[in-house]
């Protein structure tokens, strides 16, 4: 079973559109942000990827924006492998404001990407540590 990574970050003026709020491309960057938070204390930050030439990479997004989120609002964005099967795995992330509402939604669909074949891999266990799903 997967555990549920828990992120929380302040909306800063560079996330607001000219509506007042996050702007949708700014919702991509936060949970990519809280991914990295994720894998990158388990041992699986830039500088590792980049030594052993295998990394996460996205397949598919399905992105849901429930309730506007506004400057300096704190948020948690949570992270939780949903599943991961052969070559392919798939993430929630929320972002929940405050008062416990979700905002957002978003439905990841990924896997490990080897750098030199240029191709999908099966999972290691050093990836599955770093999600998540180790031991």
């Amino acid at each position: 079973m997967a555990e549920t990574f828990h992120y929380k970050v302040t909306i800063k003026e560079t996330h607001i559109d000219s509506y007042g709020h996050v702007n949708n491309a700014a919702y991509l960057s936060l949970y990519e942000e809280a991914r990295w938070e994720l894998i990158t204390p388990r041992g699986y930050g830039f500088y590792k990827i980049h030594e052993i030439k295998k990394g996460p990479v996205v397949l598919d997004v399905n992105l849901k924006f429930m309730k506007e989120i506004r400057l300096r609002e704190t948020i948690t964005i949570t992270c939780e492998v949903v599943d991961y099967k052969g070559k392919v795995g798939h993430m929630k992330q929320q972002m929940i404001k405050e008062d416990g509402t979700i905002a957002s939604e978003a439905l990841f669909t990924f896997g490990l990407f080897d750098m030199q074949a240029r191709k999908l891999i099966e999972a290691t266990p050093e990836w599955m540590t770093a999600i998540g799903m180790g031991e």
